[in-house]
């Protein structure tokens, strides 16, 4: 990816018998290991901490459980600082690779206003102690399509999922308009003693979720959609340019705003794979696994959709989508996916519940 300097969501869970996309489905199911919670959005280990597992409470907070089991003081506390509810909220959090012996983490997070907030902080032990810089500030126009995602790539760097600025239909052209950071996909070195952000993909209406592929450093996208398709994006570690998802040019591979090109700096990248709104509402992106305990889905991108609770797998093979397939399980109000620190995967329910997957 070529990048450009800017200046400027009790848990129900069903076993079903699912029809698939021209493959069978595997047998998978779900484990409740940690209940409870206050409308949990996404589950992260942390680098050198094997037995500990790391949740993103919507309103404001981060809880840790250590051996399986809540630790009783949260790891993280800016409730007074957070807009929740809704698509607003404290969205996520990030580990930096050296955080075993440096202690830094991320959080992005809406504010008292609404707007986007990415903070760096330092722990101790369990225990967040100091806010040390602001890294990222971004006015919402509106209160939904915040993104929020952060992860760290392959080359070190801290990226961060911006939503369109929200309303409908982007209605100030902000995912094509390379001037706003809102609709992008952005990074930021956070080494730096003055980390500069720079655009690192575009076109993007509200990515609830991305990762990068630890072996390949592949990047996969789930953006939600507006009224009829969600889709997946793929964008291997060597592209031939800075990558245009589409957005509000194309909704999945379907025109949806006549008469409108996409930008023409950079080049446009259709989704691997998309699902149309018969069968859910809002896709929720998740990681691909090569963890040991459920081989069936070894290398396989999992992804799901928070509105039906319907849940697929996928592989990318010379660029494309193959073997898409629906699995056996159901996730009601499924916000996240998320891994421990030995790759097994975990799947979020808002509704409480963190499950994990099993084979």
């Amino acid at each position: 990816m070529i990048r450009v300097a800017a200046g400027i969501l009790a848990a129900t869970v069903i076993a079903t018998s699912c029809a698939s996309a021209g493959t069978a489905h595997t047998s998978l199911g779900l484990r409740p290991v940690l209940t409870g919670l206050d409308s949990p959005l996404y589950v992260a280990a942390a680098p050198g901490q094997k037995n500990a597992l790391y949740v993103v409470e919507q309103i404001g907070d981060i809880k840790v459980a250590v051996n399986g089991k809540l630790r009783a003081r949260r790891f993280l506390d800016i409730r007074s600082q957070v807009t929740a509810g809704g698509e607003q909220g404290l969205l996520s959090v990030a580990f930096h690779p050296k955080y075993a012996k440096n202690h830094k983490f991320y959080v992005d997070y809406t504010d008292t206003n609404g707007d986007t907030r990415v903070v760096e902080y330092r722990s101790v032990g369990y225990v967040a102690v100091k806010r040390l810089r602001q890294l990222l500030f971004v006015k919402q126009p509106y209160a939904n399509h915040n993104g929020g995602q952060l992860q760290f790539g392959p080359d070190g760097r801290l990226y961060v999922g911006m939503g369109d600025g929200g309303s409908g239909g982007d209605p100030q052209n902000n995912a094509q308009n390379l001037s706003s950071r809102l609709g992008k996909l952005l990074s930021i070195d956070v080494n730096a003693r003055k980390p500069a952000v720079q655009i690192a993909g575009y076109g993007l209406r509200n990515p609830w979720r991305f990762m990068f592929d630890k072996p390949t450093g592949d990047l996969y996208i789930a953006d939600v959609g507006q009224n009829a398709w969600e889709e997946v994006d793929y964008t291997p570690r060597v592209s031939p340019g800075l990558e245009n998802y589409g957005w509000r040019v194309y909704e999945g591979t379907s025109r949806y705003t006549p008469g409108q090109e996409p930008n023409s700096i950079g080049h446009l990248v259709m989704p691997v794979t998309t699902y149309s709104h018969s069968d859910g509402c809002s896709i929720t992106g998740g990681y691909v696994y090569h963890g040991s305990a459920v081989p069936a889905l070894q290398g396989r991108y999992i992804y799901g959709d928070y509105c039906s609770g319907k849940v697929w797998t996928l592989q990318i093979e010379n660029g494309k989508a193959v073997g898409v397939r629906q699995e056996a399980i159901n996730v009601k109000s499924l916000s996240s996916f998320g891994l421990d620190a030995t790759g097994e995967l975990y799947a979020v329910s808002l509704a409480g519940t963190v499950y994990r997957v099993t084979g």
